[in-house]
């Protein structure tokens, strides 16, 4: 009797498996053709060989981009460098990339940069809040930006117990600020194995210096993370599910989900555009070219618009869209004026007139 049981739970695990083995499949090897999709006067940004993994301009249209991003299962074509973090100013006429320094103080050679995002406060200050993982950790690293020096001046790093996996950042307040966890496992077998058996394990945690909590939970995996222009509403993208949740802030910091916009495509990060409150979402349309990188055959590139997205069809057009001859892994988009940044997982960066 106990041998049939062994047996039965070991023929039912198997099949479970199976199933989820083979959904996970269908998520990320159907493939997609893409119509070529571009906008007026596009050239690839000099000196991000590294990548362009995240994307945020400020009103002025000074913009930061996190470059060196070594992500377990990512291609990574500079691994014993650590990673930058770099300004354009896109009121030049043709703005190029410069790398800011860093304050001493703080340890340059661990800087792995991921998700990103800009406060300005009441006197005008700019911060940057960078999701960084030292040594494959998660904190959250806090910088002073210097205009006129063209730097960075480290305050304070933060880290907690919930603070893992860390993917993105949306900072609404001094230290007070939205987190994703893309991952529960931080190994990357199990990473894998979460992945395949898609045990939506992964939440959005709120972080603040009097209360760390999670407020929303249940995602395949919690990627990209962004705010209405009124800030009334949390846009959360699910990159293996292939969508973005629509999620209503209260006062208390919680989220409720309003409602899913489906997309079929992976979903990386998310920004919106100031002068209409769009959503842009930067996508991987080639899922199995990103986890297996072949640079005669690379993963393509697609950015998506999503206007009224609280309506009920909210409307969906492509932005950008190429095979990966041009640009690969596209990641982000951000957009200032007539003018668009699009981000890469581990390629340069594309700059564009709309």
């Amino acid at each position: 009797m106990g041998k049939l049981l062994v047996l039965t739970v070991l023929g039912v695990s198997l099949a479970l498996i199976g199933e989820r083995l083979l959904r996970f499949r269908e998520r990320v090897a159907a493939p997609r053709e893409l119509e070529p999709t571009e906008p007026k006067n596009c050239h690839l940004i000099e000196g991000l060989e590294n990548g362009s993994e995240d994307i945020d301009i400020l009103p002025s249209g000074l913009a930061f981009i996190s470059t060196g991003l070594k992500y377990p299962g990512m291609p990574n074509f500079a691994p014993d460098k650590p990673g930058r973090i770099f300004l354009m100013d896109l009121n030049e006429q043709n703005p190029k990339a410069q790398a800011l320094e860093i304050s001493n103080g703080f340890d340059k050679e661990s800087l792995n940069p991921h998700g990103i995002s800009t406060f300005i406060d009441k006197d005008n200050t700019v911060y940057l809040y960078v999701v960084n993982h030292p040594h494959m950790d998660s904190t959250v690293e806090i910088f002073k930006f210097e205009e006129k020096q063209r730097s960075l001046i480290h305050l304070k790093t933060i880290s907690h117990e919930l603070l893992r996996s860390v993917n993105d950042i949306v900072v609404l307040g001094p230290e007070q600020f939205y987190a994703t966890r893309d991952h529960y496992f931080t190994s990357y077998v199990l990473v894998l194995l979460e992945m395949i058996l898609d045990f939506q394990w992964t939440y959005v945690l709120f972080y603040s210096p009097k209360e760390v909590k999670v407020v929303a939970e249940g995602f395949s995996s919690a990627n990209g993370i962004t705010a209405s222009l009124d800030q009334k509403y949390i846009y959360v993208a699910d990159i293996t599910a292939k969508n973005i949740h629509i999620m209503k802030k209260h006062d208390n910091w919680d989220l409720t989900q309003v409602k899913v916009i489906h997309l079929g495509t992976l979903v990386d990060n998310l920004t919106v555009d100031p002068a209409t409150g769009d959503i842009l979402a930067g996508c991987h349309p080639n899922p199995m070219k990103l986890l297996i990188y072949n640079p005669e055959d690379p993963p393509g590139s697609e950015v998506l618009r999503i206007q009224n997205a609280l309506s009920d069809k909210p409307r969906v057009s492509t932005v950008y869209a190429n095979n990966g001859s041009v640009l690969q892994a596209s990641s982000v988009a951000s957009v200032y004026h007539e003018k668009i940044l699009i981000g890469t997982v581990f390629h340069k960066a594309l700059y564009c007139e709309l």
